[in-house]
């Protein structure tokens, strides 16, 4: 019950047999000579209502003739075992009450243009689908924090406002702080660096922001990202851990969320499969594949969207693609000391064309050769100090990745845009609302 005396649609199959009153929503109505059905939402389940018309008084009868999509009700009624109602219970109504009227909803149970369901995202929330995938994307965001609270990661909170770029200068959102320029984060995993020495193994998880002009539909501006770091841990034991923290990612939906990917009619059989070991595939044999099926792709340049799908429309799991150029990637990955060209990298790969869902990386640790990177880089040096520090007073080997946590939910949902994986998105042309 809560604290008004409200009982929870989700608690109902402790009331068989007795009244209660719920309050919610109304999603739908249907009004026959004798008898009413309406299915009230309240945030933790729908319920069906009936109202037999010789069994409540005028008035309620008049009110549930006259009540309209999403306007909020007080129902009170009999909580009646029923197999055929939603969530197989159902509430004979004794009395209902409109708390709050709603006229002209716009979103109505018919077709509607991405635009305008973007328009009124505020209120396109409310719909079945979009409660669905929203449901998984929180189970997801709480199975992460319990994966790593499991393994003895520390929760590291890192800045939103920094003076140091993490990836490409071209996609930095950039603003006034008090008379010098400071970025919106693109990463956290600098600041994560910081903490391993205190803490071994850390993480930290938030938004992260990039100024990227792609409207594709792997693309947001603004998107929540978790970066796992661990000392003494080379890009093999990196790959082990993604592996594995993805599987149980996937898992914990699976257990959890199954109801949700049944209303989205996700097929679970492929999710079903993934555990480690994940197929792996060096970058120099990626692009021989693809230049095998006739793409143009060069040695040297990063793997675009296409050929990421090329490449893991081919496995039922996730595919590690690693050791790509290190002018493809950031000037923090480690250099390969078996092939100077390339850098201890990997991106892991979605099946069924989600593309990348990681990308990870070996730090360099030798300090000179990070000075270099940077000059190469053409990054201020000066904004660097602190990092370069972490290599000047006792360096190690380390590793970590960013996992995106909205191309991860879409794929464990089997939905086709970003767009929809997030509560309120940001887009190339979307601040609103």
């Amino acid at each position: 019950m809560s604290a008004r005396g409200y009982a929870e649609v989700r608690s109902l199959s402790h009331h068989v047999g007795e009244e209660v009153t719920v309050a919610g929503w109304l999603e739908s109505v249907r009004v026959h000579a004798k008898v009413s059905f309406c299915v009230v939402r309240d945030g933790t389940g729908v319920v069906q209502c009936v109202l037999p018309r010789n069994e409540v008084d005028e008035e309620a009868w008049e009110t549930a003739v006259e009540l309209t999509q999403e306007s909020s009700l007080e129902v009170t009624g009999r909580v009646k075992e029923d197999a055929r109602a939603p969530g197989g219970y159902e509430l004979v109504v004794r009395d209902l009450r409109v708390l709050g009227p709603s006229h002209d909803y716009p979103v109505q149970p018919k077709e509607h243009g991405v635009d305008f369901l973007m328009d009124h995202r505020h209120l396109w929330l409310r719909s079945t689908s979009q409660r669905a995938v929203l449901k998984v994307r929180s189970e997801v965001t709480q199975a992460i924090h319990d994966y790593f609270h499991r393994e003895g990661f520390t929760r590291i909170d890192t800045p939103i406002l920094t003076g140091a770029i993490g990836e490409s200068a071209g996609t930095l959102f950039s603003t006034d702080y008090f008379g010098e320029t400071a970025y919106l984060a693109q990463t956290g995993q600098l600041y994560v660096e910081a903490a391993c020495p205190a803490f071994r193994k850390v993480y930290c998880f938030g938004p992260t922001f990039r100024a990227e002009k792609s409207k594709t539909r792997r693309h947001l501006t603004e998107f929540w990202m978790v970066e796992p770091e661990v000392a003494f841990a080379d890009s093999d034991d990196n790959m082990r851990l993604q592996e594995a923290f993805v599987s149980y990612l996937v898992e914990r939906a699976l257990d959890r969320c199954s109801e949700e990917l049944k209303i989205l009619e996700r097929d679970t059989s492929r999710l079903e499969s993934v555990r480690p070991p994940f197929p792996r595939m060096s970058y120099s044999d990626a692009v021989e594949r693809l230049q095998g099926q006739g793409s143009e792709m060069e040695w040297g340049k990063d793997l675009g969207g296409a050929d990421e799908t090329t490449l893991a429309q081919e496995h039922d799991l996730p595919l590690f693609v690693h050791d790509y150029p290190k002018e493809a990637k950031a000037f923090y990955m480690k250099e390969n000391p078996e092939d100077p060209r390339t850098v201890r990298c990997n991106d892991l790969l979605a099946p069924e064309g989600y593309g990348e869902i990681i990308g990870g990386s070996q730090r360099e640790d030798d300090v000179q050769k990070l000075e270099a990177r940077i000059r190469e880089e053409g990054l201020p040096e000066e904004a660097y100090g602190w990092y370069l520090d972490l290599r000047r007073y006792g360096t190690f080997v380390h590793s970590g990745f960013g996992l995106g946590v909205e191309r991860t939910v879409a794929w464990i949902t089997g939905r086709p845009h970003v767009r929809e994986l997030i509560p309120f998105p940001r887009l190339m042309n979307r601040l609103h609302p």
